[in-house]
């Protein structure tokens, strides 16, 4: 694209014609095309087909009304002899509107060529379309415009132009900008912060942030929501706190951000809070927050709230069908979440690539290998969704979970694109759970090359070693690690009690009231022990063994010490819960006459009377 600086008007603007006194007052009241074209008919009988007032509400029905055609508009524009910059901008304002941000500028060009001076309200749209397009030259050369057209004080160009570079990334270009603002207002500076957070620069976000003489719900929101994305969950409980001490209105944005934030946490106590706020507040439950309330309560073990949701839902999205036929997937419900989904294509819902991943994952959760077989064919034959590497994953752990370990090569091999180091690892763990080091352990070392410094790639291969109790191997993993210093990912599982989540670390004692937390344990432990719990180490039963201060077992001790008899723990964790765990809290459910729920990396476990939801498929 030529340079925009070189187009500058080298005349005065061209005047627009004197305003006639015309009846298109009516289309305000304009509600479709057919109606517009008859108004156009009137214009034209009445000569008013060269007053740029009349034309230009026409225009502006046709670009930038949702019953409108951007084409219709264009081919009024071309009957217009000197089209002034309101009819420009308004033009512009369509393209942007169907994202085409080339034809923006390609228009603005033509604007400069035709002498029409643009006015403050042309740049704000140019600057957008820069954004969309990541036109980072063009973007400058407006920014040129603004200051060389008189706008270097318009607030709008102004908050533009921070979004802009904070697009870009350019940061230091925004702060400038910023700068340059003589009383910045509350958006320049939510702008601001937002592109900080943005670029992941999330303690730079909270100074801006700290340093607002007043703040909007947006910028509220968009601080809490930087904290969501970026999985800083506490900090964003913290903020809304202080933010609901400040008695500052919960909206519909806030709600889904704190959603998140409880679904982050498995903070079910405050999830329903949130949810209970949106009812008394008659917050509209759109798409979007029902989705995310249906997240909430899956990821959080309540499905049948979830499900309550879902079904009382007056018009369900694509988005809330995935997230609860994924939900029951979690859970192990494969049945279930195929019967939903089932229940989708009568309603003529027509699936996407989600849908397709989470049938696929119920299937693999419930071991139903010719159920995800013919889904699999299904999904291609039937909707042309073509599966992607992540699908493949999906099969490689359903064969793989399922012994099939030369079926789930074959289709390693058969894969049209590379696998990746998660359909890699799927095979690795099911070699590890049926012990087969032989085909594990060089597909192992590929893992580890694809992705050299994720630590859970190396604590696979290891894993697969021991259990086949080649500690060489073992030793030699872990040596890999050390050199190139590859951390290993700390555990951690937490549990909310009376709306506070309380974490914990394996081996741990930085909760106050660890002393007590460290008892519970030893007493739980005794009380299995009566009804047949063993470490896989059994020699070392009688001592204080590390095992058994495994951070869920410290947070169902917690739990035990906090709560009433009956009382359903809730505990999440961001690891795979290890055998003995599983093992050890079957146990505790059953001598303590408990319903313990986790959460872990990979699904949830449902603990009850000795038994897991899994039936030890995991």
């Amino acid at each position: 694209m030529s340079s925009l600086l070189a187009l500058q008007p080298s005349a005065s603007p061209i005047n627009s014609p004197k305003v006639h006194t015309s009846p298109i007052h009516g289309l305000k009241s304009c509600s479709s095309m057919s109606e517009l074209k008859q108004y156009h008919s009137q214009i034209i009988r009445l000569g008013l087909s060269t007053d740029n007032d009349a034309m230009g509400r026409l225009v502006k029905f046709c670009a930038v009304s949702k019953n409108g055609d951007l084409d219709y508009a264009l081919l009024l524009f071309k009957t217009i002899p000197n089209p002034d910059a309101y009819i420009y901008n308004t033009l512009i304002r369509g393209y942007l509107q169907l994202q085409f941000p080339r034809a923006c500028l390609l228009l603005y060009l033509e604007m400069l060529h035709k002498c029409v001076l643009p006015n403050k309200f042309t740049f704000p749209s140019l600057i957008r379309a820069c954004c969309i397009d990541n036109a980072i030259e063009e973007g400058k050369q407006i920014h040129g415009h603004v200051l060389k057209f008189g706008f270097r004080t318009d607030r709008f160009s102004q908050n533009n132009l921070i979004h802009m570079y904070a697009n870009f990334q350019s940061l230091e270009e925004a702060r400038r900008v910023f700068d340059g603002i003589e009383l910045p207002d509350v958006v320049s500076w939510t702008t601001l912060l937002t592109g900080y957070a943005q670029c992941g620069f999330l303690d730079e976000a909270l100074q801006v942030f700290e340093s607002m003489p007043e703040r909007s719900s947006a910028s509220w929101n968009a601080m809490i929501s930087s904290f969501v994305q970026n999985n800083r969950f506490h900090e964003a409980f913290a903020l809304f706190n202080r933010m609901r001490s400040e008695k500052i209105v919960l909206d519909k944005y806030m709600a889904a951000s704190m959603l998140s934030a409880c679904t982050g946490l498995g903070a079910l106590e405050q999830g329903m809070w949130i949810h209970r706020y949106i009812k008394k507040s008659e917050i509209k439950l759109d798409s979007k927050l029902a989705t995310t309330l249906i997240d909430m309560y899956c990821k959080c073990g309540c499905l049948d709230r979830a499900f309550e949701v879902f079904t009382q839902l007056p018009e369900k999205g694509i988005s809330s069908w995935n997230c609860m036929i994924g939900g029951m997937a979690m859970h192990g419900k494969g049945e279930a979440a195929i019967e939903l989904f089932k229940d989708m294509e009568t309603k003529m819902v027509t699936p996407d690539n989600i849908t397709f991943l989470n049938v696929l994952n119920a299937c693999a959760h419930s071991g139903l290998v010719e159920k995800g077989r013919y889904y699999f064919n299904h999904f291609t034959q039937v909707y042309d969704i073509k599966p992607r590497t992540e699908h493949y994953g999906c099969m490689v752990d359903l064969y793989g979970r399922a012994g099939m370990l030369d079926e789930a090569m074959n289709l390693i091999r058969e894969m049209p694109m590379s696998p990746d180091a998660g359909v890699l690892g799927a095979f690795v763990g099911a070699c590890k759970i049926h012990g087969n080091v032989d085909m594990g352990e060089e597909i192992g070392k590929r893992v580890i090359e694809l992705d050299p410094s994720n630590s859970g790639r190396y604590v696979l291969l290891g894993n697969l070693y021991a259990e086949a109790g080649r500690w060489d191997g073992v030793a030699e993993v872990r040596k890999l690690m050390n050199d190139r210093e590859v951390k290993k990912a700390a555990g951690f599982s937490m549990i909310e009690l009376e709306g506070v989540v309380h974490e914990f670390i394996a081996g741990g004692r930085g909760h106050p009231e660890a002393n007590e937390i460290y008892g519970k344990v030893k007493e739980m432990v005794e009380c299995i022990r009566c009804v047949g719990y063993v470490t896989e180490e059994e020699e070392e039963v009688e001592k204080d063994n590390p095992v058994y201060y495994h951070s869920e077992k410290l947070a169902v001790a917690y739990g035990l010490l906090k709560t009433r008899a009956g009382e359903t723990l809730r505990i999440t964790k961001n690891l795979r819960v290890c055998k003995d765990c599983h093992q050890a809290l079957k146990l505790v459910s059953k001598v303590f006459q408990r319903k313990i729920i986790v959460r872990d990396r990979n699904r949830f476990h449902h603990f009850a009377d000795g038994e897991c939801s899994c039936n030890d498929y995991w």
